[in-house]
């Protein structure tokens, strides 16, 4: 293998897949990264086995080849290089990297190409579905960080996607509060599918996938056990969890007592400053919705209380419709619901303190989150 590059384009391409570089493993060579030359680019690849990435950058080849090289290592010694042509050169008796760069000159040692997992690629399979990938990415924002992080429920750790016709619903559980994201596709999908995708597949997925106009096919492998997500310059693929995920619509309400509409940064800023003392309170904050009258609008009052620490309380207006109302929320989950929301009003729609919070973008069809209350004793 012979080759040139930019350090930039190399740099940039490394920091793509070395995500997937597994941290510890019982296959040395899952620490590594394959670099190969691939119809006339240079493709960088690293996977942990739950997931692989697969990154192309343009380059000079003068011979092919492929190798494998310490992830870590070579991605600090390209990081430190100056912004210069990089020519890389394998000794291939020894399995040794050359790189030289300006007035640099570097030697690695490697491990053997043909020792790496093979990664499935697009080959000529038919996509499931596109997606532009600026609403794709929005869609894994709103709702991945909702999935379990543990894994007493494994299937909570993923994200549920349900394509039919020309929507994809998008939605993640971990048993105290919901996120489903529904998004229009530019074309209808060959049949209907239902796939649970891991969240931190996606939320890479989300990192990685740039503000390129071309659209983000997704392709599911032949026995059903991988899912793909192809670009012009990157590949990600994922293994897929098995399983039967909750009954998202039975979870959400079809009715209110109470709606209230707030301003979405005044509503930030309250909770923020309850958050300093709910966290000293098994994070409870308490929701107080009460209608204006004649003499004004109606507000939203948003209290912690910490025994040992102290209280806050704040007010915001709002439009409240309904009666009043009343509930307990974990204040981390509602701040991660208000976040989630971009319009600059959300709308809270709730029936008692022991129903769940149901939380709406104003404006904007296709978002829902809904919160658990908690119990104050």
């Amino acid at each position: 293998m012979k080759l040139s590059c930019l350090q930039e384009n190399l740099k940039r391409g490394l920091a793509i897949v070395s995500h997937a570089v597994a941290g510890k493993s019982t296959l040395p060579v899952l620490s590594n990264i394959l670099l190969a030359s691939d119809g006339g680019r240079l493709r960088l690849a690293a996977t942990n086995l739950e997931i692989g990435i697969t990154s192309w950058i343009g380059a000079k080849i003068e011979e092919e080849g492929a190798i494998t090289i310490p992830a870590k290592l070579f991605s600090d010694v390209v990081g430190s290089l100056p912004n210069d042509k990089i020519n890389l050169s394998l000794d291939v008796r020894t399995q040794t990297l050359n790189l030289t760069c300006a007035r640099f000159e570097t030697n690695i040692k490697g491990v053997e190409a043909s020792e790496f997992p093979t990664i499935p690629t697009i080959a000529d399979r038919a996509p499931v579905a596109l997606f532009p990938p600026d609403l794709l990415r929005a869609a894994i924002d709103q709702v991945a960080f909702a999935a379990a992080t543990d894994d007493t429920r494994p299937i909570l750790q993923g994200v549920q996607l349900r394509l039919r016709d020309n929507r994809a619903t998008f939605a993640a559980a971990d048993g105290f509060r919901l996120a489903q994201r529904v998004v229009e596709l530019p074309e209808p999908v060959a049949e209907p599918q239902e796939l649970i995708i891991p969240a931190r597949a996606l939320i890479e997925l989300a990192r990685i996938v740039g503000d390129g106009e071309s659209s983000v096919e997704m392709i599911v492998t032949p026995g059903g056990g991988q899912v793909l997500f192809h670009t012009e310059t990157v590949d990600l693929v994922s293994r897929l969890i098995d399983g039967k995920f909750p009954d998202v619509e039975r979870v959400i309400p079809q009715s209110y007592l109470t709606r209230t509409v707030l301003d979405t940064q005044e509503l930030t800023k309250a909770v923020k400053l309850a958050s300093y003392f709910a966290n000293a309170s098994a994070n409870i904050v308490r929701l107080q919705m009460e209608p204006g009258g004649e003499l004004g609008p109606g507000h939203l009052t948003i209290s912690a209380n910490a025994a040992e620490v102290g209280d806050n309380k704040g007010q915001v207006d709002a439009m409240i419709h309904g009666e009043n109302g009343q509930i307990a929320l974990n204040v981390r989950f509602l701040a991660d619901a208000i976040a989630a929301i971009p319009t600059p009003q959300v709308a809270l729609e709730t029936q008692t303190a022991q129903n769940p919070a149901v939380f709406r973008p104003v404006g904007a069809d296709g978002y829902i989150h809904i919160v658990m209350p908690m119990t104050v004793r």
